[in-house]
Protein backbone atom coordinates (compact mmCIF):
# COMPACT_ATOMS: atom_id res chain seq x y z
CA UNK A 1 0.00 0.00 0.00
CA UNK A 2 2.83 2.39 0.90
CA UNK A 3 4.62 1.66 -2.42
CA UNK A 4 1.41 2.36 -4.34
CA UNK A 5 1.04 5.70 -2.57
CA UNK A 6 4.64 6.68 -3.41
CA UNK A 7 4.17 5.77 -7.08
CA UNK A 8 0.91 7.75 -7.20
CA UNK A 9 2.63 10.83 -5.75
CA UNK A 10 5.53 10.53 -8.22
CA UNK A 11 3.17 10.29 -11.18
CA UNK A 12 1.29 13.34 -9.94
CA UNK A 13 4.53 15.30 -9.89
CA UNK A 14 5.45 14.49 -13.51
CA UNK A 15 3.37 17.28 -15.11
CA UNK A 16 4.83 19.87 -12.71
CA UNK A 17 8.36 18.69 -13.48
CA UNK A 18 7.73 19.08 -17.22
CA UNK A 19 6.18 22.50 -16.58
CA UNK A 20 9.27 23.63 -14.67
CA UNK A 21 11.50 22.47 -17.51
CA UNK A 22 9.33 24.24 -20.09
CA UNK A 23 9.58 27.59 -18.26
CA UNK A 24 13.32 27.56 -18.86
CA UNK A 25 12.59 27.83 -22.57
CA UNK A 26 15.63 25.87 -23.71
CA UNK A 27 16.24 22.48 -25.34
CA UNK A 28 19.02 20.56 -23.58
CA UNK A 29 21.09 19.60 -26.66
CA UNK A 30 24.18 21.60 -27.65
CA UNK A 31 25.02 22.51 -31.26
CA UNK A 32 28.28 23.86 -32.66
CA UNK A 33 27.79 26.97 -34.81
CA UNK A 34 31.50 27.43 -35.47
CA UNK A 35 34.70 25.82 -34.21
CA UNK A 36 34.63 27.69 -30.91
CA UNK A 37 30.98 28.35 -30.15
CA UNK A 38 28.09 26.14 -29.04
CA UNK A 39 24.44 27.08 -28.59
CA UNK A 40 21.16 25.67 -27.34
CA UNK A 41 17.86 26.23 -29.14
CA UNK A 42 14.68 27.68 -27.69
CA UNK A 43 11.82 25.30 -26.92
CA UNK A 44 9.84 26.51 -29.95
CA UNK A 45 9.38 29.28 -32.50
CA UNK A 46 9.09 32.86 -31.26
CA UNK A 47 5.56 34.28 -30.86
CA UNK A 48 4.23 37.79 -30.12
CA UNK A 49 0.93 39.24 -28.89
CA UNK A 50 0.64 42.91 -29.84
CA UNK A 51 -2.28 43.84 -27.55
CA UNK A 52 -0.23 42.96 -24.45
CA UNK A 53 3.25 43.43 -25.96
CA UNK A 54 4.11 39.90 -24.82
CA UNK A 55 6.83 37.67 -26.27
CA UNK A 56 6.92 33.92 -25.71
CA UNK A 57 8.27 30.70 -27.18
CA UNK A 58 5.78 28.21 -28.59
CA UNK A 59 4.79 25.52 -26.10
CA UNK A 60 5.82 22.69 -28.42
CA UNK A 61 8.54 22.51 -31.06
CA UNK A 62 6.00 21.73 -33.81
CA UNK A 63 3.62 24.61 -32.96
CA UNK A 64 2.98 27.16 -35.71
CA UNK A 65 0.29 29.83 -36.05
CA UNK A 66 -0.21 29.87 -39.83
CA UNK A 67 -3.17 31.93 -41.09
CA UNK A 68 -3.41 33.84 -37.82
CA UNK A 69 -0.51 35.92 -39.12
CA UNK A 70 -2.90 37.50 -41.64
CA UNK A 71 -4.21 39.60 -38.74
CA UNK A 72 -0.88 41.28 -38.04
CA UNK A 73 -1.46 44.73 -36.53
CA UNK A 74 -0.35 46.84 -33.59
CA UNK A 75 -3.48 46.01 -31.55
CA UNK A 76 -4.14 42.37 -32.54
CA UNK A 77 -5.08 40.28 -29.48
CA UNK A 78 -4.05 36.97 -31.02
CA UNK A 79 -0.52 35.67 -31.54
CA UNK A 80 1.78 35.95 -34.55
CA UNK A 81 4.99 34.06 -35.40
CA UNK A 82 6.04 35.42 -38.83
CA UNK A 83 8.07 38.61 -38.57
CA UNK A 84 9.74 41.11 -40.85
CA UNK A 85 13.55 41.01 -40.82
CA UNK A 86 15.14 42.57 -37.75
CA UNK A 87 11.83 43.73 -36.24
CA UNK A 88 12.64 42.95 -32.62
CA UNK A 89 11.76 46.58 -31.85
CA UNK A 90 8.68 46.67 -34.13
CA UNK A 91 7.29 43.13 -34.49
CA UNK A 92 4.08 44.07 -36.31
CA UNK A 93 5.87 45.99 -39.04
CA UNK A 94 4.62 44.94 -42.48
CA UNK A 95 5.85 48.00 -44.36
CA UNK A 96 6.47 47.96 -48.11
CA UNK A 97 9.43 50.37 -47.77
CA UNK A 98 12.99 49.01 -47.79
CA UNK A 99 14.14 51.81 -45.48
CA UNK A 100 11.94 50.41 -42.70
CA UNK A 101 14.14 47.29 -42.58
CA UNK A 102 17.54 48.95 -42.80
CA UNK A 103 18.69 48.05 -39.26
CA UNK A 104 18.68 44.63 -37.62
CA UNK A 105 17.07 44.68 -34.17
CA UNK A 106 17.40 41.21 -32.71
CA UNK A 107 14.18 39.72 -31.31
CA UNK A 108 16.28 38.15 -28.56
CA UNK A 109 16.84 41.59 -27.02
CA UNK A 110 13.28 41.47 -25.67
CA UNK A 111 12.11 39.96 -22.40
CA UNK A 112 10.59 36.60 -23.33
CA UNK A 113 7.95 35.44 -20.85
CA UNK A 114 9.06 31.80 -20.82
CA UNK A 115 12.67 32.41 -21.82
CA UNK A 116 14.15 31.66 -18.42
CA UNK A 117 15.96 35.00 -18.26
CA UNK A 118 18.59 33.83 -20.74
CA UNK A 119 20.27 36.05 -23.34
CA UNK A 120 18.71 34.93 -26.63
CA UNK A 121 19.86 35.81 -30.14
CA UNK A 122 19.41 35.00 -33.82
CA UNK A 123 21.95 32.88 -35.70
CA UNK A 124 23.92 34.47 -38.53
CA UNK A 125 23.98 33.10 -42.05
CA UNK A 126 27.35 31.41 -41.46
CA UNK A 127 26.15 29.87 -38.19
CA UNK A 128 23.03 28.34 -39.79
CA UNK A 129 25.23 26.96 -42.56
CA UNK A 130 27.71 25.49 -40.06
CA UNK A 131 24.94 23.73 -38.10
CA UNK A 132 23.67 21.97 -41.20
CA UNK A 133 26.75 21.47 -43.33
CA UNK A 134 30.03 21.72 -41.41
CA UNK A 135 29.90 20.65 -37.77
CA UNK A 136 31.29 17.34 -36.57
CA UNK A 137 29.01 15.13 -34.48
CA UNK A 138 29.54 11.91 -32.53
CA UNK A 139 27.15 10.03 -34.80
CA UNK A 140 28.09 11.73 -38.09
CA UNK A 141 24.46 12.83 -38.39
CA UNK A 142 23.45 16.49 -38.31
CA UNK A 143 19.85 16.61 -39.50
CA UNK A 144 17.01 14.72 -41.15
CA UNK A 145 13.71 15.75 -42.70
CA UNK A 146 10.75 14.19 -40.93
CA UNK A 147 7.08 14.23 -40.04
CA UNK A 148 6.85 14.70 -36.27
CA UNK A 149 3.44 14.49 -34.59
CA UNK A 150 1.91 14.90 -38.06
CA UNK A 151 3.90 18.07 -38.89
CA UNK A 152 6.51 18.34 -41.66
CA UNK A 153 9.86 19.74 -40.64
CA UNK A 154 13.54 19.26 -39.86
CA UNK A 155 15.07 17.30 -37.00
CA UNK A 156 18.38 18.82 -35.87
CA UNK A 157 20.51 16.37 -33.93
CA UNK A 158 22.87 17.67 -31.21
CA UNK A 159 26.62 17.26 -31.41
CA UNK A 160 26.62 14.34 -28.97
CA UNK A 161 23.68 12.44 -30.51
CA UNK A 162 24.06 8.66 -30.30
CA UNK A 163 22.83 6.73 -33.35
CA UNK A 164 21.46 4.03 -31.05
CA UNK A 165 18.77 6.37 -29.71
CA UNK A 166 16.66 6.02 -32.87
CA UNK A 167 17.18 4.90 -36.47
CA UNK A 168 16.73 7.76 -38.94
CA UNK A 169 16.93 7.47 -42.72
CA UNK A 170 18.31 9.93 -45.29
CA UNK A 171 20.26 11.97 -42.75
CA UNK A 172 22.27 15.00 -43.96
CA UNK A 173 20.32 14.80 -47.24
CA UNK A 174 18.95 18.15 -48.42
CA UNK A 175 16.96 16.48 -51.22
CA UNK A 176 15.14 13.99 -48.98
CA UNK A 177 11.38 14.17 -48.47
CA UNK A 178 9.65 14.65 -45.15
CA UNK A 179 7.95 11.24 -45.16
CA UNK A 180 11.26 9.36 -45.07
CA UNK A 181 10.97 9.58 -41.27
CA UNK A 182 7.72 9.49 -39.31
CA UNK A 183 7.92 10.13 -35.57
CA UNK A 184 4.97 10.04 -33.18
CA UNK A 185 4.46 12.53 -30.35
CA UNK A 186 5.33 9.85 -27.77
CA UNK A 187 8.50 8.72 -29.55
CA UNK A 188 9.57 12.34 -30.03
CA UNK A 189 9.36 12.97 -26.29
CA UNK A 190 11.02 9.69 -25.30
CA UNK A 191 13.77 9.32 -27.89
CA UNK A 192 14.42 12.76 -29.34
CA UNK A 193 13.58 15.75 -27.16
CA UNK A 194 14.82 13.98 -24.01
CA UNK A 195 18.18 13.58 -25.81
CA UNK A 196 18.40 17.20 -26.93
CA UNK A 197 17.04 17.03 -30.48
CA UNK A 198 15.46 20.10 -32.06
CA UNK A 199 12.47 20.15 -34.43
CA UNK A 200 11.99 23.03 -36.88
CA UNK A 201 8.47 23.05 -38.40
CA UNK A 202 7.42 24.22 -41.86
CA UNK A 203 5.56 27.33 -40.73
CA UNK A 204 5.38 29.04 -44.15
CA UNK A 205 5.91 32.75 -44.77
CA UNK A 206 3.93 35.99 -44.78
CA UNK A 207 3.91 38.49 -47.65
CA UNK A 208 2.02 41.61 -46.65
CA UNK A 209 -1.05 40.17 -44.94
CA UNK A 210 -1.14 36.98 -46.97
CA UNK A 211 0.32 33.70 -45.66
CA UNK A 212 1.73 30.95 -47.88
CA UNK A 213 3.17 27.41 -47.68
CA UNK A 214 2.19 26.62 -44.09
CA UNK A 215 2.90 22.91 -43.67
CA UNK A 216 4.94 22.83 -46.88
CA UNK A 217 7.92 25.18 -46.52
CA UNK A 218 10.10 26.51 -43.71
CA UNK A 219 11.55 30.05 -43.87
CA UNK A 220 13.72 31.15 -40.92
CA UNK A 221 15.56 34.46 -40.61
CA UNK A 222 19.26 34.84 -39.99
CA UNK A 223 20.84 38.01 -38.58
CA UNK A 224 22.81 38.60 -41.80
CA UNK A 225 21.96 41.21 -44.39
CA UNK A 226 22.73 40.81 -48.11
CA UNK A 227 22.30 44.07 -50.00
CA UNK A 228 18.56 44.77 -50.06
CA UNK A 229 17.93 41.16 -49.00
CA UNK A 230 18.69 39.05 -45.92
CA UNK A 231 19.78 35.44 -45.57
CA UNK A 232 17.37 32.76 -44.45
CA UNK A 233 17.22 29.03 -43.79
CA UNK A 234 14.82 27.68 -46.42
CA UNK A 235 13.60 24.11 -46.83
CA UNK A 236 10.70 22.17 -48.31
CA UNK A 237 10.01 18.77 -49.86
CA UNK A 238 13.21 17.81 -51.71
CA UNK A 239 15.11 21.05 -51.01
CA UNK A 240 17.17 22.71 -48.28
CA UNK A 241 19.44 25.75 -48.27
CA UNK A 242 20.88 26.91 -44.97
CA UNK A 243 21.98 30.27 -46.40
CA UNK A 244 19.59 31.52 -49.07
CA UNK A 245 18.75 35.18 -49.61
CA UNK A 246 15.26 36.68 -49.64
CA UNK A 247 14.00 40.25 -49.85
CA UNK A 248 13.39 42.02 -46.57
CA UNK A 249 10.58 44.33 -47.68
CA UNK A 250 7.12 43.20 -46.51
CA UNK A 251 8.31 39.60 -46.07
CA UNK A 252 7.66 37.70 -42.82
CA UNK A 253 9.58 34.59 -41.70
CA UNK A 254 9.79 32.41 -38.61
CA UNK A 255 12.31 33.13 -35.84
CA UNK A 256 14.04 30.41 -33.82
CA UNK A 257 16.30 31.90 -31.19
CA UNK A 258 19.31 30.35 -29.47
CA UNK A 259 21.34 31.04 -26.34
CA UNK A 260 24.95 30.35 -25.51
CA UNK A 261 25.57 26.82 -24.25
CA UNK A 262 28.19 28.20 -21.84
CA UNK A 263 25.74 30.14 -19.68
Amino acid sequence: MKKLLIITIMLALVPSIYAQNATRGVISGTFSVNRNKKVQFSQGNLQYQASTKTWRFAEHQWDMIGDGNKNISSNYSGWIDLFGWGTGNNPTNSSTYWSDYSTFNDWGNNAISNGGGKRWFTLTKDEWDYVFNSRSTNSGMRYAKAVVNGINGLILLPDNWNASYYTLSNTNNSEAGFTNNRVSKAIWAEKFESNGAVFIPVAGYRFGTDVYYVGAGGYYWSATVHGSDAYILWFDEGYLRAADDYWRCDFGCSVRLVCSADK
